[in-house]
């Protein structure tokens, strides 16, 4: 059995589909920069350092939604 989630475009893809244009605009930015943010931290591990995202803050909007603000926490094996 195949439990893993598909890929972050995917999902957000499907869960865009009951949105309005300016909801949906925002998921494909989110899902878009998110996608970014894998890829640079996969260079910056193969580079030789490793990378933990920790949640830093969270803002709301006052109308219930929320989202989590991110810093990254960057550690370098001594040698």
């Amino acid at each position: 059995m195949n439990t893993q989630k598909p890929p972050v475009k995917e999902r957000s893809e499907d869960m865009a589909s009951s949105m309005g244009a300016n909801e949906q605009a925002a998921i494909r930015m989110v899902a878009n920069d998110l996608h970014r943010l894998n890829q640079s931290v996969m260079k910056a591990v193969e580079a030789g350092v490793s990378v933990e995202l920790i949640r830093s803050a969270r803002h709301h909007c006052g109308n219930g939604n929320f989202g989590d603000l991110l810093t990254p926490i960057i550690l370098k094996q001594s040698s």
